[in-house]
C-alpha cells in the first residue's frame, strides 16, 4: 500500500510555508510569524469570536444562530472560497450550492404517487469536530497541525455552528458518502431522493418502513438521529409538500402560506406597519429594528412565492409594496 503520510516527510518551515499559501487572512504585508500566529490566536480564543443572535423564518419561528465576528468570518470566507467551494458533492445534494436551489428541489419530486420525508434532529450540532477533520481536512491534503487549526476555525464547541459561512459546504461534504450511497440504493430501485440541508425527501413507488430503517441505520453509523417528530409520509390523494411547495401536479406554494401573506399586507397598508406589528405583539410597542425585521421578514415570504410561481402578478405586486415600506421606514 502507497504512503500516504506525505507530510512527515516535511520540514516544520514548510508546514508553515503551506498555511501561509492558504492566505486565510487575505493578503498582508505581515510576516509569516505575526500571519500565523494570528490564526492560532483566533483558533484558541475561538468562543470569543460568536455572538448568538436569532432568525425569524418563514414560518414564524426563531432560529437561533452564532455569528462569527469580523475578523473570524474573513478568515471562513477565505477558507470556503480557497479550500471547500470546489469540492465535489453529490448530485442529490440540493442546498447550499450553485446551479440549484429549493425550487430545484421541489421539482425533483412532482407528480409521484408517494413522498417519504425525513428530518435529521440537530443536523449542524451534530457534525461533530472529528467528522469535519475527518471529512473536509483530512490529513491525505492537509498536514495534520493544518487541519486540526482548519477545523477548530470552522466549529464550535466541538460542533458546526449554525450561522458560520462555512457550514453551510462543510455539512455537505459531510454527507457526502451518505448522498452517494442512499442516493444509489434508491436509484436502483427507481426512487427519487434529494437532500436538502437536513431535509430528505424519497419520491415513487417504494416501502416506507424498509425505506426508512435503511436510512436510519446509516445515518446512525455516521452519528445523526431521524426526526420522528417530523417523519411524514403523503400520498398522490393528499397534499404532497416539498421543501414548503406543493407538488401534487404543479409547483405551488400552499394556500394558507399565500392568505397569511396577504392578510399581513393588508393590516399593513391599512393601520401602519407599527401599529399592527405593536397589536400582533399584544400590545407591546414594537421597536425600530422589530419593524426592520418584521418587512424584511415579509419581503422573504414574497420572494418565496414569487421564486416558486414567478408569474404570480399579486405577489410580485406585493414585492414592490414591501420594498417601498422598507424604504420609507428607513427614512423615518
Amino acid at each position: 500500500m502507497p504512503d500516504t503520510d506525505v507530510w512527515k516527510y516535511c520540514t516544520t518551515a514548510q508546514i508553515k510555508q503551506f498555511l501561509v499559501s492558504l492566505r486565510l487572512l487575505g493578503n498582508t504585508d505581515w510576516s509569516d510569524e505575526k500571519y500565523i500566529a494570528s490564526l492560532y490566536a483566533v483558533s484558541r480564543n475561538i468562543n470569543n469570536h460568536y455572538q448568538q443572535t436569532t432568525l425569524l423564518k418563514r414560518d414564524g419561528t426563531q432560529r437561533h444562530l452564532l455569528v462569527p465576528d469580523k475578523l473570524l468570518k474573513k478568515i471562513q470566507k477565505n477558507i470556503l472560497r480557497n479550500l471547500l467551494q470546489d469540492v465535489p458533492l453529490s448530485a442529490h445534494a440540493t442546498a447550499y450550492r450553485q446551479g440549484t436551489d429549493i425550487v430545484a428541489n421541489a421539482q425533483a419530486h412532482l407528480g409521484q404517487r408517494q413522498i417519504l420525508k425525513l428530518d435529521i434532529v440537530d443536523f449542524f450540532g451534530s457534525i461533530t469536530f472529528m467528522m469535519v477533520c475527518r471529512s473536509v481536512f483530512p490529513s491525505l491534503y492537509f498536514p495534520p497541525s493544518v487541519g486540526t487549526l482548519l477545523t477548530n476555525l470552522c466549529c464550535y464547541n466541538d460542533a458546526l455552528p449554525q450561522g458560520a459561512p462555512t457550514s453551510p459546504a462543510i455539512s455537505n461534504i459531510v454527507m457526502t458518502p451518505f448522498d452517494n450511497y442512499i442516493g444509489k440504493w434508491c436509484q436502483e430501485r427507481k426512487i427519487v431522493y434529494t437532500r436538502y440541508c437536513d431535509d430528505m425527501t424519497f419520491s415513487g413507488d417504494f416501502e416506507a418502513k424498509q425505506l426508512k430503517n435503511k436510512v436510519r441505520a446509516f445515518l446512525q453509523e455516521m452519528g445523526f438521529s431521524l426526526n420522528q417528530h417530523k417523519t411524514k409520509l403523503f400520498t398522490c390523494h393528499t397534499r404532497q409538500l416539498v421543501t414548503g411547495i406543493v407538488v401534487n401536479e404543479k409547483l405551488q406554494v400552499s394556500r394558507e402560506y399565500r392568505k397569511q401573506l396577504r392578510q399581513e399586507l393588508y393590516f399593513c397598508q391599512k393601520f401602519g406597519v407599527l401599529s399592527h406589528l405593536t397589536q400582533i405583539n399584544n400590545g407591546l410597542i414594537a421597536k425600530q429594528e422589530d419593524v426592520e425585521s418584521y418587512l424584511q421578514s415579509l419581503l422573504g415570504k414574497a420572494n418565496f412565492i414569487v421564486q416558486v410561481n414567478p408569474q404570480d402578478a399579486y405577489f410580485l405586486q406585493a414585492q414592490s409594496l414591501i420594498k417601498q415600506l422598507i424604504r420609507t421606514h428607513r427614512a423615518e
